[in-house]
């Protein structure tokens, strides 16, 4: 859902704020804290925590709360009563569909389960939750819960707010979850140049080149020709690809943040980054990757899937189309696009083009 919804003048304003503060850093903390006020106030809550989990080896853990702690959440205490977590299976059977108590179990059995009790134990008083599973990757996964604290329930509005802000939420914690994987703060770009199978170009719009890694070369010479790079030295493709991004508004951003090109030997693609900046410009990191033609599906992925899901997820991994999907497998094309959606559901992926990029990370990461 877009910003496209029957918001009025100061939602809209809230919302934009919250999108803003989504995209102001590649930290967890900082994006969580800026994000915090205009979030609360745009689903009227009281308090609001975001979960992170990695599914393998095992199921593990980590509550990040913005502003007062709530006890509940610290380690510890909530691993002991995370196995009677109701909010979990909810969620987990409806990724990306922001839910409310009301639709995880009915109230009498909210006020008897350990979670709302051990809360009042507290002096908390968790008396309503409205959540959403954002699925990242196959392995990661996030969950974002808003908290009342007072006897009132969220209104049906609330969580069609929250939906507008589902897919720039999952695109906040898979850059901040990209950036944390490789290194943290301002030795990012040292940790990036200095790895040698790592290509990625920093740019400053409109065309200014800020850093070059020395693979990010390498693949620039092979994948064009001469005659296909602008004069700033950035090629034609890319440098129209980013001048559309800058120009575009923040939900539309997310459709076009990746660059796919076939190729005979497989897939080239360009993840486009845009990096927080204190003041002045902004600027973008091109995050460069090759994929081989006969790129398999990771096995991460394919325990997720269902047998069929998993033969149509190998076809778009060789960016077959719905109609060459169908005509193949000798089913609808509705069908096929039925099965695509599910596939992105399970995996947490925006779209084709993302699908290639995540199971190009888990077969070799970027």
């Amino acid at each position: 859902m877009s910003g496209s919804m029957n918001l009025n003048t100061h939602e809209h304003m809230l919302r934009d704020r919250v999108i803003t503060a989504l995209n102001s850093s590649l930290s967890f903390s900082e994006v969580l804290e800026a994000a915090r006020a205009p979030l609360l106030e745009l689903a009227p809550s009281d308090t609001m925590a975001l979960c992170l989990m990695r599914t393998t080896p095992v199921l593990d853990f980590q509550w990040l709360v913005p502003g007062p702690p709530i006890p509940l959440l610290d380690g510890d205490e909530y691993a002991s009563v995370s196995d009677h977590d109701f909010v979990r299976a909810p969620i987990f059977a409806r990724p990306n569909e922001v839910l409310v108590d009301e639709e995880m179990l009915p109230r009498g059995e909210y006020e008897h389960s350990l979670l709302y009790q051990r809360s009042r134990e507290l002096g908390l008083g968790l008396e309503h939750v409205m959540a959403v599973l954002l699925p990242i990757r196959p392995d990661f996964l996030g969950a974002l819960a808003l908290y009342r604290t007072r006897r009132r329930a969220f209104p049906s509005r609330c969580a069609t707010v929250l939906s507008s802000l589902t897919q720039h939420l999952v695109n906040a914690v898979r850059n901040c979850s990209d950036v944390q994987a490789l290194s943290t703060g301002a030795h990012l770009l040292e940790e990036l140049y200095g790895r040698p199978d790592t290509a990625y170009l920093v740019v400053e719009p409109p065309s200014r080149e800020v850093m070059r890694s020395p693979h990010a070369a390498v693949l620039l010479e092979r994948w064009f020709a001469p005659s296909d790079f602008h004069a700033s030295g950035l090629p034609l493709p890319l440098k129209e690809r980013l001048d559309a991004l800058v120009r575009m508004d923040a939900d539309k951003r997310l459709e076009k943040n990746v660059w796919t090109s076939l190729q005979e030997d497989g897939y080239r693609t360009v993840r486009f980054v845009e990096l927080p900046a204190r003041e002045g410009p902004r600027r973008w990191a091109l995050l460069m990757n090759e994929i081989p033609m006969s790129i398999p599906l990771p096995v991460d992925m394919r325990r997720k899937l269902t047998p069929r899901e998993a033969e149509i997820a190998k076809y778009l991994l060789r960016k077959w189309s719905s109609e060459q999907i169908a005509s193949e497998l000798g089913i609808a094309v509705l069908t096929v696009d039925t099965h695509v959606r599910n596939i992105r559901n399970k995996l947490g992926v925006d779209s084709r083009a993302d699908l290639l990029y995540q199971a190009a990370r888990l077969n070799k990461p970027v």
